[in-house]
């Protein structure tokens, strides 16, 4: 019974947002874009904005610079201050490393989230410009998307730009 039940409350929720399971997230930074994968094949293509000072991966805790690297989205946080977050492994053992060889605090708390609660109608302006303090932001329709598709445990890949032989020819 509880098998038919797990078909039922996912073939609800993949029709209702029309999406798959993710097994990857890549952001490419210098397209300002979210692409979540399955299988290779890319399921969908979102735009987002980033920290302030965009260029280059965040060094330390107020630099308003969002990750690059190898990561994990590791848990989901529904009652975030923002509509719907997820959390980014940041910083992992090296960035901690880097951070205590400079004698600063490599920071943390660094999510993929939509827009601040109550401010939806401002994404059309908001998402124009990079204005988080180093998360990737989304309209609160696309963090919609973006949450039903990633499960607890996939990976997400922040690169400056997309590599020219892998990722350019998956993209639609």
């Amino acid at each position: 019974m509880r098998t038919y039940l797990a078909i039922a409350l996912f073939l609800i929720a993949k029709t209702a947002f029309g999406i798959e399971a993710a097994d990857k997230v890549v952001v490419i930074k210098s397209e300002k874009m979210l692409y979540l994968y399955k299988e290779g094949r890319v399921l969908a293509s979102l735009p987002v904005v980033f920290g302030a000072n965009p260029e280059g991966h965040k060094q330390q805790e107020g630099d308003e610079r969002t990750p690059e690297g190898s990561y994990r989205l590791d848990f989901k946080k529904p009652d975030s201050a923002y509509h719907k977050a997820i959390h980014i492994s940041y910083p992992n053992t090296d960035d901690i490393a880097s951070a205590r060889r400079r004698g600063v605090s490599p920071g943390g708390a660094v999510m993929i989230h939509g827009q601040r609660n109550g401010f939806a109608w401002a994404a059309p302006v908001m998402q124009d410009f990079n204005w988080t303090r180093g998360c990737i932001a989304l309209s609160n329709e696309d963090m919609e998307t973006v949450w039903h598709s990633v499960r607890p445990g996939t990976p997400i890949e922040i690169v400056p730009q997309a590599p020219k032989h892998s990722l350019q020819a998956q993209r639609p």
